[in-house]
Order: structure tokens, then C-alpha cells, then sequence
């Protein structure tokens, strides 16, 4: 792979730490959900990093998409649901659902044009066969 970008981020403490990147642009406090034994309170996890990581970067492969599909759409939308829980082999796993809004098209075009950004998608293809991955077209 040619490297076009690298990010490069640190964190101490874990789950009830803190993360910062070199450039500074990120520099916040992590917690555990309550729903998983943490304060109660509103505050960042990986889950929702992840989350808002992944809903930007497929909204980027879908225009993408439909660029070069020369399609006219209205303004796309993508929502990401990051859940985490106990795998039956031990240890913890993720799922995602993508919620992918296509407007101004159909629902095939909608579902054919989503599952080609799927396969350009970075954070697909880095989950791919190895997390659950839905999507769903509103």
C-alpha cells in the first residue's frame, strides 16, 4: 500500500484515559459507557470514535460513488452504530450497522451505489471478514 496520510494518535489509562494525537487536533478524555460500569455522565469511548470514524469516511466513499457513477442525488447522509459486547469464544467484539440515506434516487440504485462504497471504502475493507458489517438504506 502507498501511504497517503498517517495519523497517529496515543493513549494512557485505557478506557478511563486519555487520547492525543501528535498534531494536537485530538486531545480528549475517554470513559466507560455506564452501560458497561462507567460514570454516569456524557463521554467519549471508542465505540463512538469509532462510530464517527467510520460514518465520515463511507459518507466520503459514497460520494465518491456517485461521482463516478454520475448520479444525482440530494445530500447523503451516514450513520454508524458501533456496538460492543461479550464474544462466545471469550473476549469482546464489535458490530457495526451503517443507516445509509440516499436521497433522490431509488431503492436499487440507493443499495447498488452503498454496496460499491462498501468495497472502497477504508474502514470496510479493514473490517471486512472480520466484524459484522450492515447495511441499511433509509
Amino acid at each position: 500500500m502507498e501511504k497517503l496520510y498517517t495519523a497517529k494518535a496515543t493513549a494512557t489509562g485505557g478506557r478511563n484515559g486519555h487520547v492525543q494525537s501528535t498534531d494536537g487536533s485530538l486531545d480528549i478524555e475517554v470513559r466507560i459507557p455506564k452501560e458497561m460500569g462507567g460514570p454516569t455522565g456524557t463521554y467519549l469511548n471508542p465505540e463512538i470514535l469509532f462510530a464517527g470514524g467510520y460514518a465520515a469516511c463511507f459518507d466520503s466513499a459514497l460520494s465518491l460513488i456517485i461521482k463516478q457513477s454520475k448520479v444525482e442525488t440530494g445530500t447523503t447522509a451516514v450513520t454508524a452504530e458501533v456496538s460492543i459486547g461479550k464474544r462466545e469464544d471469550g473476549g469482546f467484539g464489535l458490530s457495526v450497522v451503517l443507516e445509509i440515506e440516499i436521497p433522490g434516487v431509488d431503492k436499487a440504485t440507493a443499495e447498488d451505489l452503498a454496496n460499491k462504497a462498501h468495497q472502497v471504502c477504508p474502514y470496510s475493507n479493514a473490517t471486512r471478514n472480520n466484524i459484522d458489517v450492515t447495511l441499511v438504506i433509509k
